[in-house]
């Protein structure tokens, strides 16, 4: 489905990518990790089309996607979610998911895209909440809007970062099960960035693995838990040791 090939992303004389090289399957969960400043989100902002890679190519469904703008590619079918999400806040729950059904999808019929924005605020759990304004939702219940946001312009390829950052156990639980929901029902291709090493390492088939803005690992989780020079730039003594 996807293909990054040797992509490199600078920032005036900081390069936040260099040369990373990997490729995703249909209906693959891939977890994305690093140190912090490893290039995990510039990665998903040159995917995505918020940022064009300086060299490099990028490959959707064997069409050459590089350079396109974000609109181009979320219309083709690619969707991700924010480290910080940033809600309209005067917007209902329902107001902020019709967005995208609307601008995303294209549909123009209103009483359609009511209809869908509410089932999917369903589908996320925030049902109680769909006429509630964005302002007034908890961090898990903002998390949950910034998923359904995603899904609204139905995408093949979903791109998550950190959805499990600054939330509790129980609520690590309940968006573990949300995102195999995800996968089952609307049968959607994942890669996720995320720093909750657990909740990763039990959800995803495949890990890749950036430290310094270069790709340092790549294989399941079992393998990368165990790999000496993740444990060295990332993980930790601690965490291979439980």
């Amino acid at each position: 489905m996807l293909q990054a090939i040797n992509i490199t992303r600078r920032f005036g004389g900081v390069t936040a990518l260099r040369n990373v090289s990997f490729s995703v399957d249909t209906g693959e969960l891939v977890g994305l990790i690093g140190p912090n400043g490893s290039g995990k989100s510039t990665l998903f902002s040159v995917i995505s089309g918020f940022h064009a890679p300086d060299e490099g190519t990028v490959i959707f469904e064997g069409r050459n996607i590089t350079g396109f703008p974000s609109h181009r590619v979320a219309r083709l079918g690619i969707a991700r979610t924010f480290q910080i999400v940033r809600p309209f806040s005067g917007m209902t729950v329902v107001e902020n998911v019709r967005v995208g059904v609307i601008y995303g999808c294209g549909e123009r019929n209103i009483a359609a895209a009511n209809r869908r924005a509410r089932e999917l605020v369903e589908f996320v759990g925030l049902e109680q909440r769909a006429d509630t304004h964005a302002r007034h939702l908890t961090l898990a219940e903002k998390k949950r809007l910034e998923i359904a946001r995603a899904l609204s312009i139905q995408p093949r390829l979903l791109l998550l970062d950190e959805v499990f950052a600054g939330l509790n156990p129980v609520e690590v639980r309940s968006a573990i099960d949300l995102i195999a929901r995800i996968r089952s029902q609307y049968e959607v291709t994942i890669i996720m960035v995320e720093h909750v090493l657990k909740a990763l390492m039990e959800t995803c088939e495949r890990v890749i693995v950036l430290s310094s803005g270069e790709k340092i690992a790549e294989g399941t989780p079992a393998e990368i838990a165990a790999d000496p020079h993740v444990i060295s730039v990332y993980l930790g003594k601690t965490y291979a040791a439980g």
